[in-house]
């Protein structure tokens, strides 16, 4: 069975704001996770039209385009099944934002039997809408919602910085946080929810259920850490326009090359 959850997560920002934001930290993260012969590839990165998304609400934005390469980032279990070569997953994705579909495959080798699907959409309000992404009554059924709190949650203690803690973070520019109260979220302006709905289906006879708890598991880790860089990377990208958000990515691309055969692996890994 597809397994269905929707994580929200809630930050004292504005939907325009979190555009920006978003995208700088995206660069960030990925020059964070790419060294050693892992990391990540931007094979595209350019304009899209005439692609409907959301029953056609949406139908341009930037479409990009990447391949992770990340042996130590698949846990051990998964890691002894697949063979050499195939730990690389691809990832699309339609950014017609404030609405945005992703689309994680493994071309080379599961095909059509793995796909991770997220859909998010930014909204300014606290998280608390029913069907934003508009489900039919039987997906609905099946889908489990998880609310993420970016101040409140625990981390891992192998994810931690203090430098990405927002009950310690205040913004200079903005004079925003630190968030130290535990319903921040209804006392703060701006504010503004990711409704984050990701389907994945890993279809392997005696591992699909295991993997598939993996994959949701893995993806609240992966939101929990990234939102709390959002909000304390704060300071570095409030400001910027998107045409220095593009000058970035270009950048970043260029160094992504160079960084993956260098140096040793980098970034989260599975078995942390």
């Amino acid at each position: 069975m597809v397994q269905i959850k929707e994580f929200r997560v809630t930050l004292p920002l504005t939907v325009e704001e979190y555009q920006v934001a978003q995208l700088y930290s995206v660069a960030e993260a990925s020059k964070n996770n790419t060294g050693g012969g892992e990391g990540i590839e931007v094979r595209k990165n350019e304009p899209f039209k005439n692609v409907p998304l959301l029953g056609g609400k949406y139908t341009s934005g930037q479409y990009t385009y990447k391949v992770y390469h990340l042996a130590s980032k698949v846990p051990a279990f998964i890691r002894m099944v697949l063979p050499k070569g195939s730990l690389e997953v691809h990832e699309e994705a339609w950014n017609a934002y404030p609405y945005c579909k992703t689309v994680i495959s493994n071309p080379g080798y599961m095909k059509e039997n793995f796909f991770i699907v997220i859909e998010s959409y930014h909204i300014g309000d606290t998280g608390d809408q029913e069907n934003v992404h508009e489900l039919p009554p039987d997906k609905l059924k099946t889908r489990e919602v998880v609310h993420i709190d970016i101040a409140n949650d625990p981390v891992l203690p192998a994810d931690y910085k203090e430098d990405e803690d927002p009950t310690k973070f205040k913004s200079e520019k903005t004079g925003r946080g630190p968030l130290v109260e535990k319903d921040w979220k209804y006392n703060v302006s701006p504010v503004m929810t990711c409704y984050k709905l990701v389907t994945c289906e890993f279809k392997w006879f005696g591992l699909q259920s295991r993997v598939e708890s993996f994959i949701q598991k893995s993806e609240k880790r992966l939101f929990t850490n990234f939102h709390r860089q959002v909000f304390c990377w704060m300071d570095r990208w409030h400001g910027l326009t998107m045409e220095d958000i593009r000058a970035i990515e270009d950048k970043t691309k260029e160094e992504l090359e160079k960084q993956r055969f260098q140096g040793e692996v980098r970034g989260m890994r599975a078995d942390d």
